[in-house]
């Protein structure tokens, strides 16, 4: 059961607090005149965000963190980056986010180290493979390869076979489609629970996708468009259960936390794909944070505070 009903005034623009309204308006400041990932190349575009040119800032790399390399199904190298308390009560599988194009395991620190720190767990960031170089199903497999590891392997290396999976973004996609293939491909149902932040779930655009339009408040409708041809360069049928897990057949599946601001173009997919979680018997919970924009977890704000102490209490509440 849910235990955050929705509520009109969440989506009043009265609701959304003035520190909210700032951090979104500096965003489209950051985001106006940059240059477009798929005209400079995703290379590029990865370096700037190491660089920290354009709204995000840059990395600051953990030395707490470690890094072990496993073997993918294709035979190619998946390093996995670890973060991990002396005695790790479980293990958190982190998929990170950048639209299956941008982004990495070690880009953001910060948040694993807050989150082994605040719920015990030993955090593993997967570095699966980008596009457009490595289109769909790299990633995806790469995902599925490092849970089918640390399934057989968590124990010996972490003391601890409890396991919960989450990520934001195209990282909540992967995480999402992670828990499926577990349970399809490995007749794996053991994770404790799926934390997942403003996932894409319908990868053939729901309606707030499609209607975001162009502000460039962090994700646009062309932002996903390009994502999406990036990864999906050769497929059509954007419906199918392993690339939009909104239409899988969802039953049997770990309790879920769906978190999501009101500001985001990926707003329906968590309304959609929390509805569909609650109707297929899975426990599950939503968050709507007013005013958030895709990615607010990512900045320095109080919204992302909130955020963070929300996923880390269901962390907790779901390995207790």
């Amino acid at each position: 059961m849910t235990d955050h009903p929705l509520r009109p005034a969440m989506f009043h623009p009265n609701a959304i607090a003035e520190d909210t309204a700032k951090l979104n308006d500096a965003l489209v400041g950051l985001m106006t005149g940059l240059p477009e990932w798929w005209n400079v190349g995703a290379e590029n575009a990865r370096q700037g965000r190491r660089q920290g040119r354009g709204p995000f800032p840059a990395p600051v790399f953990s030395p707490r963190a470690r890094t072990i390399t496993i073997t993918g199904r294709d035979g190619n190298e998946i390093p996995l980056r670890i973060i991990a308390p002396d005695q790790p009560r479980g293990v958190y599988l982190h998929i990170h986010g950048g639209g299956w194009v941008l982004g990495g395991a070690d880009m953001q620190d910060p948040m694993l180290e807050h989150i082994a720190d605040n719920t015990g767990m030993a955090v593993v960031s997967v570095e699966y493979r980008l596009a457009p170089e490595y289109p769909y199903p790299a990633g995806p497999d790469d995902c599925e390869s490092a849970a089918a590891w640390l399934v057989k392997n968590a124990k010996a290396e972490f003391g601890s076979d409890l396991l919960t999976v989450g990520g934001e973004s195209a990282g909540g996609h992967l995480a999402a489609a992670t828990v499926l293939r577990m349970r399809d491909r490995h007749g794996y149902t053991g994770f404790r629970g799926a934390n997942l932040v403003y996932g894409a779930f319908d990868l053939s655009m729901t309606p707030s996708q499609v209607a975001f339009g162009n502000r460039r408040l962090v994700l646009r409708t062309i932002d996903m468009q390009q994502f999406y041809n990036a990864f999906l360069p050769t497929i059509t049928d954007r419906r199918v259960p392993d690339i939009s897990p909104l239409y899988a057949d969802l039953k049997g599946l770990c309790p879920a936390l769906f978190s999501v601001g009101t500001q985001d173009a990926l707003l329906d997919d968590t309304l959609f794909m929390h509805a569909r979680w609650v109707a297929a018997g899975n426990e599950t919970e939503l968050e709507i944070y007013p005013g958030g924009a895709h990615g607010f977890t990512l900045f320095p704000n109080r919204l992302a505070d909130e955020a963070a102490a929300r996923s880390e209490a269901f962390l907790r509440k779901v390995t207790g």
